[in-house]
């Protein structure tokens, strides 16, 4: 079998008594999309962290592209080709698309102090840009300023950023938070269209989108996974409907 390309081992993380991460084990696979569901409070913001880099974990292991990467801060993770996108979306609004996506290009290239410079003038670099959009479905957006994108189209640009950065996994973290239900369907047709490209582990509330995006879930309850499998599986499962999904997994 491959070897995955994000495996978390015993992973604990703790706020004085209270235990948010509670010796979680996953793995995701090459191409794979593996979702994280569980109510609120169920410790998945936590976990988020602890891949990201943004917290250390209290212990266990957090293995990336066959290194262990525990210690590694966010930015050295991300140059290692870990891609995350936010709950809320992080994008620059008196920018374009396109000159958002181009500016994420300049910057994994290393040249952070061109910052300033008109990225429309270089050719090559909007090129790419356009690309990076075109994946995403932006391409006929990509001279619009980003503040005035729809909710739906800014989670895509954020996408379309991360992508630039040319990952080996997109850390996906709510990305339908607050999108109606066109613009729901039209992230997980693009997000189906990427699948395979790129693995992703997909942390998201919006259960249709889930069954309909993973190859497997897993269920996050008060910091304890407590059962992974094929969409089909956990849907049957009677121990996550109790747990968890309720009359959702019957939907």
């Amino acid at each position: 079998m491959t070897e995955p390309i994000l495996q978390l081992d015993d992973l604990t993380k703790a706020y004085g008594a209270l235990k948010v991460t509670d010796h979680v084990s996953l793995d995701v696979r090459p191409g794979e999309i593996h979702a994280v569901i569980g109510p609120n409070g169920a410790g998945k913001t936590t976990l988020i962290g602890q891949i990201s880099g943004a917290l250390r974990p209290d212990g266990g292991h957090v293995r990336f592209d066959g290194r262990d990467v525990t210690a590694l801060p966010m930015h050295a993770r991300a140059r290692a080709g870990l891609a995350r996108s936010f709950q809320i979306t992080e994008i620059l609004p008196a920018f374009t698309a396109r000159e958002n996506v181009a500016l994420a290009l300049q910057a994994r290239a290393g040249h952070s102090f061109r910052f300033l410079r008109n990225v429309s003038r270089d050719r090559d670099l909007n090129e790419r840009a356009g690309q990076c959009l075109a994946e995403l479905g932006l391409a006929e957006r990509a001279d619009i300023t980003a503040g005035i994108l729809s909710h739906g189209e800014k989670r895509a640009l954020e996408l379309a950023i991360a992508i630039a950065c040319k990952p080996k996994l997109l850390l996906l973290d709510e990305p339908m938070a607050g999108t109606g239900r066109e613009e729901t369907d039209r992230l997980v047709e693009v997000l189906q269209a990427m699948k395979g490209r790129y693995a992703m582990l997909l942390v998201e509330h919006d259960m249709s989108a889930v069954f309909a995006l993973a190859d497997r879930i897993s269920v996050l309850v008060y910091g304890q996974i407590v059962a992974t499998g094929t969409p089909e599986e956990i849907r049957s499962s009677a121990r996550v409907r109790e747990a968890y999904l309720g009359e959702e997994a019957a939907t």
